[in-house]
This record gives structure tokens, sequence and C-alpha cells, in this order.
């Protein structure tokens, strides 16, 4: 999610006994072979880190909220050295990245991992409201931070890591930030689509969004659509039917050609899609 947002995820929320997550706060769906989904199921968020394993390394994308130790998590998961692919900078999404030695990231957003995100910032996210279960002992709320992190290296779009049996391709997408990434694999059909597409709110409202980059960003993954036999985004339920990218990109483009939205909610405009929402600027700044 974009900072400063506040996406309401709770029509995903289960019933969870917080006693029966990994630490108390993290649940692990292994939804196929090489591939674990870790989910933050109690934050209204709802944020999702996948861990991909090859034969000879695994690729963990984002890192999550910082609360719990998602290493530990991951090395639960597999014996294989582990590097971080950060799809974007948002700070739901490297929370834990301090923990990790290798972190890729565009370079369009490298420089924000250095600053950390304090306090002030953090503790908002984390208000009752926003929770449906206890935080884990040893988080609080009114001191937490996130720790400034260092990439190892940047991406500019183009690049393919290979685990060992299985590659990723990294395919720039902005519009939802400057620096958004998805990744794909053309071996096995999927695709990880980040915050760029998740059935859920899609966020093109703040000083970093560009709906026309959107728009781009939307119709390259749509067109990936006859190859991919799923999608798993970082938000909303996954996975995702590889069908909505096409509805995604029609969406916004529909709205780039003065669609009306639905409803208005101060300065964010909702316009309600079949399976998904696009929130844009309701002055029109976004667009």
């Amino acid at each position: 999610m974009a900072e400063g947002a506040r996406c309401d995820m709770g029509d995903e929320a289960r019933d969870l006994d917080p006693a029966s997550l990994v630490q108390g706060w993290f649940e692990v769906l292994a939804p196929e072979p090489g591939i674990y989904t870790i989910v933050e199921p109690l934050h209204v968020e709802q944020v999702k880190s996948n861990l991909i394993v090859g034969d000879e390394r695994a690729m963990l994308i984002d890192t999550g909220m910082g609360v719990g130790d998602i290493r530990s998590v991951v090395e639960g998961l597999t014996d294989r050295p582990v590097f971080v692919v950060n799809s974007h900078a948002h700070w739901d999404h490297i929370g834990g990245n301090w923990r990790f030695e290798e972190i890729w990231i565009h370079e369009a957003e490298a420089a924000w991992l250095s600053k950390g995100i304090g306090n002030e910032r953090l503790r908002r996210w984390f208000a009752p409201e926003n929770l449906s279960g206890p935080l884990p002992p040893g988080f609080d709320p009114t001191t937490a931070t996130i720790q400034p992190s260092h990439p190892n290296g940047v991406l500019q779009g183009g690049e393919a890591f290979n685990l060992g049996g299985r590659t990723l391709e990294v395919i720039h997408c902005p519009g939802h930030s400057p620096g958004g990434i998805a990744l794909f694999d053309p071996d096995f059909g999927v695709l990880f689509s980040t915050d760029v597409a998740y059935p859920h709110d899609l966020y093109a409202y703040s000083s970093e969004a560009d709906l026309r980059a959107y728009h781009r960003s939307l119709t390259r993954l749509a067109l990936l659509t006859p190859v991919l036999r799923t999608v798993y985004p970082s938000h909303g339920a996954s996975p995702m039917e590889p069908a909505l990218l096409p509805a995604m990109r029609d969406a916004v483009g529909d709205i780039l050609g003065g669609r009306q939205a639905d409803r208005i909610d101060g300065e964010i405009a909702r316009h309600e899609f079949e399976g998904f929402t696009v929130l844009t600027d309701a002055k029109g700044a976004a667009g």
C-alpha cells in the first residue's frame, strides 16, 4: 500500500486463533511446490510475502511489516541461501529487510530503504481498528520502527534471477509507485504481481502514483495472460485469476478516458469494478 493509504481488506479476514500462527503473527501457505506465501492475517492489509525456492537458492519477495522475525520463518521453510527482492519500498513490504544480507530493489526506490521509517509514521498502522487479533509479545507499536536497510544491487527491469530449476524475470511496473516491479516465471506460467495487481483496492492515489504509468504497466502484464497459469499478488485473495489482468488494464483505461467515479470519499475517488476497485485522486491529479 502507498504511504498514507488505508485499504480495507476486511472482506478477506478469517477467524484465526493467534496461537495457531507462526510466532502468533504469520500464516504460511504452500499453494504449490516451490512456493510459499507468508501472510500477516491479523492486520487489515493482509500483506503477503512470497518465497520461491529453487534447486540452488531461494528468493523472498518482500519482508512484510516488521512484526515478528520473518527470517526465522523463511529458514524453517528452506535450507537454501535466501535473498530478498523488494517489489517496492512501501512500509508494509520492507519491515524485515534488515534481517537479510542480500537485498535487491528497483533503482527508483533504492535510496528510500536507507531512510528507514520512524515510529511517528508507523504507529498509526497498528491502531486497534487495523487489527483483528493481538500483536505478538515483544512488538510495541508505540516504539516500533523500521530499521534502515541497504540494497546490494539495483534493478532496472529486464533482469533474470536463476534460482536453479526456475528463473524469475523482473518487469518494471511503475504506477502504484515509481520503482514497482512484478516477477514472472515463464517456465511455470506464474506471475508475482505484487502491489501492481491484486483483487481488491488498487491504489493509484498518492504523490508517488501515476495513473498513466499504471495503465502502461497493467497493459504489459495483461499481455502475459495467455501464458499464465496463476498469479500471486501481495494483497487480497491469493492466488488470483490471470483474467483479472486485462480487466484491470481496461478499467484504468476507462478512468483515463473519463469514467466517473462510483463514489467520492474525501480526496479519494473510488471506481468500482467486478473483483476490484481503483482508487484515484478525486481532484484528478493522479491521472
